[in-house]
């Protein structure tokens, strides 16, 4: 029995002993942390973190490169300079056209390290170059160039103007195939070898070439080489393209820098232009700012203006405003020639060309769909006719091949009526005429039967066609197109040609034709062509649009829709941060292209030039308010019907 009672009490003893204790406040606290923190952990797991989003969906380690999903990517890092680097030397490197990350490693050297070092160099060398001279032997220049920069480099060092740092410079591309990677990486190290700088591929150490390149500072290559703080300068990595000439206007402020842009676009190849932008993001803007100083400079500027945006403009400087509808008393005829300088080609030549470009405004005017992309045409037996029919219509007025140019200033061309009564006389024509006739005799008549009575002797001369109905818009715009060449082509001058909204002209395969030949021989004859378009789709698609954008040295491209940003981005060969910052730029922003140079550019303005080129709705309706008010104040007249000493 006192056994059994001794064994129960052992056992509580142990039941004691296992027992839990009562926990203190901080332990149950720290209990209580842990509790929460393991909850914290079980929720996070079921959800997306940014690193999640972020992280490829592969991670492949090869011997010479790296693969990132379906990215492939190496690094090259450098390993040794010549003994003389240019200011900006890495220009090439960071403004290169692919996709790449470069890393700059700085590591601070203790002076006194290096004096230490140099020290013992200075005297090998020195013995070497008394052991030479005591020898006999012949001088060494490199030996004596080395033994003149440590000691430049000591005495620097010593004075404090230089520092010394050990610099590491690595460079990392993006591919999507192996074959692209290699060409990559051959273009680098042919810029790297065009500099006398020795670089070389990470072998086997493609992830830590990858990671040392990375936005978080840590380098695991670790390869770096001795410079002093002078040529570590000359690799600052933030250089911007700059723009600025001794002679041009101002196109704005580069955004890299806050420097000028001032260029002259004459000085280009060619002096034609194109400027790419949506609806509300500048276009014209810029363009009427680049008008009124090139106006400035004394060149002269021809204006086709679609929606009369450009009218305040002219009136400000005295310009001709030729409004072109139906019912306006400036006409223009489709049949006029040019008065070639000199001895130019020959009367037979100008005929040819003539024939050509009005079956062209013929084809839009009255030729039939085709069913091909909704273009118009005529059949091979209409063709040949009109062909006949425009012969002799010049024939008529006495305009024959034989003529000499001194009888070609002063003959008289004919109109579209007098084509209709040639057609009218020939077998096989009623339908042709028929088709004509609303241009001569019905709705259309009074836009292209008339002679020509508009003066190009001003130096700013606008056509309007916003009174023009949409269908009627392309062909007037290629008769006022044609007529300005045959004006540019007669009289040698130093032109702008500006085409607001472009996009009409290439809805034609003849238009679009004859605008791209008007470009590409526009530079013979001193004359720069600006073509201006928000449809950039349509633009772009068609292959003289193309054509066009590569005739045109000088560029300029605002904010972009994101439908058409990647057909941009591509025509321009744009890297992927270009491509974001149209997308992202605001009004009057964009990137400014001249010749091999481009920049970021912010178009600016003075206050006058504002009030005279803005086409904000609401800032125009604010300066008609206030020219509404000072008239007033003159008891209601019209200011611009008093003269200056009566105003005075």
């Amino acid at each position: 029995m006192a056994i059994e009672i001794e064994q129960l009490e052992q056992r509580e003893d142990r039941r004691r002993e296992n027992a839990p204790k009562p926990m203190t406040e901080k332990e149950q606290r720290v209990a209580e942390e842990r509790a929460t923190l393991e909850e914290e952990r079980v929720y996070r797991q079921g959800t997306i973190a940014v690193r999640d989003l972020i992280a490829p969906s592969s991670f492949d380690v090869k011997p010479d490169y790296l693969q990132l999903g379906t990215k492939l990517l190496r690094t090259v890092f450098v390993i040794t300079y010549p003994r003389y680097v240019g200011i900006g030397w890495g220009a090439p490197i960071i403004n290169f056209n692919a996709t790449i990350d470069i890393a700059l490693f700085v590591y601070p050297v203790d002076s006194q390290v290096i004096l230490k070092q140099l020290r013992n160099k200075v005297g090998v060398v020195q013995a070497q170059i008394f052991s030479d001279n005591e020898k006999g032997a012949p001088r060494d220049p490199i030996r004596e160039t080395a033994l003149r920069d440590m000691e430049q480099l000591r005495d620097d060092l010593t004075q404090g103007i230089e520092h010394f740092f050990q610099f590491g410079f690595y460079v990392t591309m993006y591919a999507d195939s192996k074959e692209e990677l290699d060409k990559l990486t051959d273009n680098i190290e042919s810029i790297f070898g065009s500099k006398l700088i020795y670089s070389k591929r990470g072998l086997y150490q493609s992830e830590q070439g990858f990671n040392s390149t990375m936005p978080l500072g840590n380098d695991e290559l670790m390869i770096a080489f001795n410079m002093n703080t002078s040529p570590i300068a000359s690799s600052f990595p933030f250089i911007s393209s700059d723009l600025t000439s001794d002679k041009g206007i101002l196109f704005g402020i580069n955004r890299h820098n806050n420097s000028l842009i001032l260029f002259d676009r004459f000085s280009l190849q060619n002096a034609n232009s194109v400027v790419f932008a949506t609806s509300g993001a500048g276009k014209s803007y810029a363009v009427k700012l680049e008008v009124l100083r090139s106006l400035m400079m004394g060149t002269e500027v021809i204006i086709i203006d679609p929606e009369m945006e450009y009218r305040t403009l002219s009136d400000a400087v005295g310009g001709t405003y030729v409004n072109v509808s139906l019912a306006s008393e400036g006409k223009i005829n489709p049949f006029d020639l040019p008065r070639p300088v000199g001895e130019e080609g020959s009367v037979e030549d100008i005929l040819r060309s003539a024939v050509i470009t009005l079956k062209g405004l013929l084809r839009i005017m009255i030729g039939l769909p085709t069913g091909k992309d909704g273009e118009r045409g005529f059949t091979p037996s209409e063709d040949s006719t009109l062909d006949r029919a425009i012969i002799e219509a010049y024939a008529k007025k006495d305009i024959t091949p034989d003529l000499t140019f001194k009888d070609l200033e002063t003959a008289e061309e004919p109109v579209l009526q007098d084509l209709q009564e040639i057609l009218e006389g020939m077998e096989g024509a009623q339908d042709l005429v028929d088709r004509l006739k609303k241009y001569t005799e019905g709705t259309f008549s009074g836009l292209l039967n008339s002679a020509t009575n508009v003066k190009m002797d001003n130096q700013l001369v606008t056509f309007s066609v916003r009174d023009l109905e949409d269908e009627l818009r392309p062909m007037a715009i290629y008769t006022i197109i044609n007529y300005i060449w045959n004006v540019v082509r007669s009289n040698r001058k130093k032109r702008i040609l500006a085409i607001d909204e472009a996009w009409w002209l290439m809805q034609h395969e003849d238009s679009a034709k004859f605008i791209f030949a008007l470009v590409k021989r526009a530079r013979k004859y001193y004359l720069g062509v600006t073509t201006i378009t928000q449809d950039v789709n349509d633009f772009l698609t068609n292959a003289y649009g193309q054509a066009i954008v590569t005739n045109s040295s000088m560029q300029l491209l605002m904010k972009q829709s994101p439908s058409g940003a990647d057909l941009v981005a591509k025509t321009f060969n744009l890297t992927q941060s270009e491509t974001y910052l149209l997308l992202e730029a605001a009004v009057g922003e964009g990137i400014f292209f001249a010749g091999q140079k481009h920049a970021a550019i912010r178009i600016v303005a003075s206050y006058t030039e504002d009030q005279l080129v803005t086409t904000n709705p609401e800032q125009l309706l604010e300066i008609e308010r206030a020219k509404k008010e000072f008239e007033e104040s003159f008891g209601g007249e019209d200011i611009a019907s008093k003269g200056a000493g009566e105003l005075k």
